[in-house]
């Protein structure tokens, strides 16, 4: 199968997905039980305060919560399709897109930037663990490995938190040092935001590290065993040439294949380690989201989510089909 004849059958199968995709991030949030009408007016009656009867079905009204569940679906989805209105948050009582085009923009940089650092660490380090198999730094590298894989990024958070405050007695909570943290855009605030951006960049970048590296070295592993290698060794092809030209490009196809998880991951971030951090990227507004059951926020969360996971996916399986041709005649 050529490779346009490929990409054109992959698109055609990710038009319908969206659809399915729309529907599903909408009845999820329709799950449990109540509604963000019932849960304010909860809150409300925990303050000692009570609404009339009358208000509650204004409110409702206003929401659009007296609708059947399939229009409050065809009424969002047309909006999103035609105008791109995403809705508005009971919660803030602002528009959806708003409030996530405020934290979208920190999101994508600290997500990109830990993608980088993550990969920049992670090949190199699981291209040398591979080739020096049962080497001092290998099992060092195995060890570090296991450690960043089994450690939360909340808890890395908390580690960093503590280290700063007790032993160098700064604090890295934060994007900004608090003159600019109101302050309008500037390049003084855009340097003290590199200045701060480290911390969860490396933090966040750890777990994905040290899984990375343990892929690339067990991939690499089995690349370096296969019939071609050795043939290729005993001809005399030189180590780096015969380590590049192959092994380490069929040794990154999972690498690849992992961009349908990269994207959502650049516009959600790691939740807790933000809310741990104080940083104001898209995740913590996700959980606010969710916890208030803001129907139409937490579902274009999800629907935006969930449609990344796809697109990516189908960005990793042209980039595989082109990288490696076997995968376009499986």
């Amino acid at each position: 199968m050529s490779l346009g004849l490929y990409i054109l059958r992959r698109v055609i199968a990710f038009i319908p997905m969206l659809v399915i995709v729309s529907i599903v991030s909408f009845i999820v949030i329709q799950l449990p039980p109540g509604d963000f009408l019932t849960t304010y007016i909860m809150q409300l009656q925990s303050r000692g305060y009570r609404l009339a009867q009358e208000e509650v079905a204004r409110l409702a009204d206003r929401y659009g919560l007296n609708d059947p569940l399939y229009v409050q679906y065809f009424k969002w989805i047309r909006n999103i399709i035609l105008y791109g209105d995403l809705g508005r948050s009971f919660q803030y009582d602002r528009p959806v897109s708003s409030l996530i085009g405020e934290r979208i923009g920190l999101t994508m940089l600290i997500s990109i930037l830990t993608i980088i650092f993550t990969w920049i660490i992670a090949i190199p380090i699981g291209i040398y663990s591979a080739t020096h198999q049962y080497s001092v730094f290998d099992y060092v590298f195995t060890f570090l490995g296991f450690i960043g894989v089994s450690l939360p990024g909340f808890l890395i958070a908390l580690i960093f938190i503590y280290i700063g405050i007790a032993y160098l007695g700064i604090n890295v909570t934060g994007l900004f040092s608090p003159q600019y943290s109101e302050a309008p855009w500037s390049l003084w605030k855009f340097i003290d935001l590199l200045k701060h951006v480290w911390v969860p960049v490396v933090i966040v970048g750890l777990n994905g590290t040290a899984g990375m590296i343990r892929t690339v070295r067990g991939c690499l592993l089995d690349e370096l065993r296969q019939p071609y290698v050795i043939t290729a060794r005993a001809k005399g092809l030189p180590e780096n040439k015969l380590l590049l030209k192959y092994p380490v490009r069929l040794a990154i196809n999972p690498i690849i294949s992992t961009i349908g998880w990269l994207l959502p991951a650049v516009v959600s971030g790691e939740t807790l380690a933000a809310i741990v951090l104080n940083i104001p990227t898209t995740g913590p507004l996700l959980l606010v989201a969710l916890r208030s059951q803001d129907m139409y926020l937490a579902g274009s969360f999800v629907l935006i989510l969930s449609s990344l996971t796809i697109i990516g996916t189908l960005i990793s399986d042209i980039l595989l089909a082109w990288v490696d041709p076997r995968i376009r005649y499986e």
